[in-house]
């Protein structure tokens, strides 16, 4: 900023590092545009450009990968390998939701010209949560996902579930975002600067402790509500249960590895000299989230909100390893939240092929005999389950193991321990969709196994890799240690 106040226009290079984001900005507005003009049974086109279009994205953060870090606009966005490892799992996670939504959207006439704008706007608000440099910056990525957030779970207008379960989430969500900025004033008044790197070094030294530490237990609520963590966890099974599952699938997986960048902008960048006191408030939101979570899913006879309930239990493994304070729990949870979004992506994924219109596969009795009728997607979805039980060599073991192995190195050792135990617990609930598959016999007529050449594809393709990943789960874990080197 010069003497007059006036902040000096952007130069190349300011716009160079946060070119991803103004290409699926542009884009996501040129869809909109698009959509105009192209009629109902050219829509293909749309999701083409939109695949497109996180393809472009993903390539453009690719090439700068692995570069010295870049702050921009004074501070207030910065490009580092973190940032780049979460946007191109987002950018990968998001075009497999789009993959699995555009045949369900479409038979149930819910796919408007502004779902695609809709769901890379939400992208484009995580991209920028998880490159902020400012508090500032990190909200409006914030507010700009939970709004697109909404806007998707409300997107069945006829249906009143539907419509119930956005007023929820926003209210709540509201109430979230207000207490997260209580918070950010506290923090604010503490350290006199908006400025993470400013607000980091302002609580190593002279910074007020007792107003810093009042703005930090606001701050953590913040962020086990956009986690989804107990107690903070109520919007999570009624809006997963209430929107559409293509949605479900959305909201229940990508924004999981923007919670992780969002969570380390706020606790490491900027309070990362309070980690001894944080860490223990994060540890029993943990405790909490493994207990609450894995107990009530145990009760659940709807699959969605059975899958729900065990993600609060997955974000107590998240958890868990944030609780570390170090570059190893870091690197544990950033792992574990992809692990989690890609096994998410494939339990919701089994929900909507088993789909059809006028039917949802919703109810864990819909699965009963499923093996009778089509072994191979039985054994599929068994992968999917298994991968989120936790049983090697999937990809959802290696995630577990790393989040308790980060405890444990922090000398958490108690909280590993719950962790394995619950840990057990949980694979009753998912042991017992695999029984109803395998060992039962149908009570009515099976679901019928969706028609789409894609879309069975793309499930398939999507449980297999939780083997393959989970083979090769060491170059992930490498890619995402390299984030924090």
């Amino acid at each position: 900023m010069n003497l007059s106040g006036v902040m000096p226009l952007p130069t190349t290079a300011d716009l160079a590092p946060v070119l991803p984001e103004i290409v699926l900005c542009t884009a996501a507005f040129g869809l909109l545009l698009a959509d105009l003009f192209v009629d109902a049974k050219r829509r293909g086109i749309i999701h083409f450009l939109a695949l497109l279009s996180l393809a472009l994205t993903a390539l453009l953060v690719v090439r700068g990968i692995g570069a010295e870090p870049v702050s921009v606009f004074g501070g207030m966005f910065v490009r580092d390998t973190l940032a780049d490892v979460l946007k191109i799992a987002m950018c990968g996670v998001t075009a497999l939701a789009l993959a699995y939504a555009r045949p369900y959207l479409m038979t149930r006439g819910l796919l408007p010209g502004e779902f695609y704008p809709i769901v890379l706007f939400a992208l484009v608000g995580m991209m920028v949560m998880v490159s902020a440099g400012n508090l500032v910056t990190l909200y409006l990525g914030l507010e700009m996902l939970a709004l697109s957030s909404y806007a998707l779970v409300a997107i069945d207008r006829d249906s009143k579930r539907a419509s119930e379960a956005a007023m929820k989430y926003f209210v709540l969500g509201a109430l979230a975002s207000g207490l997260l900025l209580y918070g950010m004033s506290m923090l604010y008044g503490a350290t006199g600067s908006l400025d993470l790197g400013a607000i980091h070094q302002a609580a190593a030294s002279s910074a007020d402790r007792s107003l810093l530490m009042f703005g930090l237990v606001f701050v953590l609520v913040g962020i086990a509500f956009k986690f989804g963590a107990a107690p903070f966890h109520m919007w999570v099974p009624d809006v997963y249960q209430g929107a559409p599952t293509a949605i479900t699938l959305f909201i229940g997986s990508v924004p999981k590895i923007a919670a992780v960048g969002f969570a380390y902008r706020l606790l490491e960048s900027g309070l990362g000299p309070t980690s001894e006191q944080w860490s223990m408030l994060v540890a029993w939101l943990a405790v909490l989230s493994l207990v609450i979570g894995n107990l009530l899913a145990l009760a659940q006879t709807n699959l969605k909100r059975m899958l729900a309930y065990s993600t609060v239990s997955h974000v107590g493994f998240l958890f868990m390893a944030l609780a570390n304070g170090g570059d190893a729990g870091y690197s544990a949870a950033v792992f574990y939240a992809i692990a989690y979004a890609i096994s998410a992506a494939a339990a919701f994924g089994a929900i909507v092929l088993m789909s059809r219109e006028g039917f949802e596969a919703e109810e864990i009795a819909d699965y009963k005999g499923l093996w009778s009728k089509s072994p191979f997607h039985a054994t599929l979805i068994l992968l999917v389950m298994a991968s989120l039980a936790g049983v090697p060599p999937l990809l959802g073991f290696w995630a577990k193991l790393e989040a308790i192995r980060a405890a444990v190195q922090a000398d958490l050792v108690w909280l590993a321990i719950t962790g394995v135990v619950m840990a057990v617990v949980g694979a009753f609930y998912y042991l017992r969709v695999i029984k109803v598959m395998f060992f039962d016999e149908p009570e009515r007529d099976m679901v019928a196994i969706s028609a789409d050449a894609t879309l069975r594809f793309v499930f398939a393709a999507n449980a297999i890799a939780l083997l393959g990943l989970g083979v090769f789960a060491n170059l992930i874990m490498a890619w995402t240690r390299a984030a924090f080197a």
